[in-house]
């Protein structure tokens, strides 16, 4: 038993160094990896696996961690949604970076968002280009919310790639 409690101990240590580790050096735009992105996480990840089960390799330790793993993230995931000011440390808020035609020159500057890269996310929701955008947001998972419209039928289209599963509760 005292192995495992060293494993869960271990592994929560790791986690919230990740955490606070993304969280500071993180790019905003997570969900958006490049290959250097891909490559860093993964060095990471084989870099604390050792620091989470130190000398124990066997299957029950590799799955206990896995555990202490999902029950953190679950955990974070709750105190988040409960505690406001709590998911404010975690995450950004989201951050307009076009409105009404007019890119936020700034807005882009913080977020370390290139006006090629904007152009690039606007063409992938289908908008050819800036000028036709009536809000674009930079969403706190990293994904670019775009909402467009058609000068000539006085339309508004949304548009967002990701898409977010959300739990019904019924009753």
């Amino acid at each position: 038993m005292h192995d495992l409690l060293d494993i869960g101990v271990r592994t929560l240590s790791v986690y919230l160094f990740m955490l606070i580790g993304l969280r500071l050096f993180g790019k905003n735009q997570l969900s958006q990896l490049n290959a250097g992105d891909v490559i860093l996480l993964l060095l990471i990840s084989n870099a604390v696996q050792n620091a989470m089960v130190g000398p124990d390799t066997s299957l029950q330790g590799g799955l206990f961690a896995a555990l202490i793993l999902f029950v953190a993230n679950f955990a974070l995931k709750k105190l988040m949604f409960r505690k406001p000011r709590f998911k404010n440390l975690i995450e950004d808020d989201p951050v307009i970076l076009v409105k009404d035609g007019l890119a936020d020159h700034i807005a882009l500057l913080k977020s370390e968002i290139t006006l090629d890269e904007l152009e690039e996310s606007i063409r992938e929701h289908g908008v050819e280009k800036v000028d036709d955008v009536k809000l674009a947001v930079l969403e706190v998972d990293g994904n670019i919310s775009v909402i467009s419209f058609n000068k000539d039928t006085d339309t508004t289209h949304y548009t967002r790639h990701k898409k977010i599963s959300r739990k019904v509760r019924k009753g």
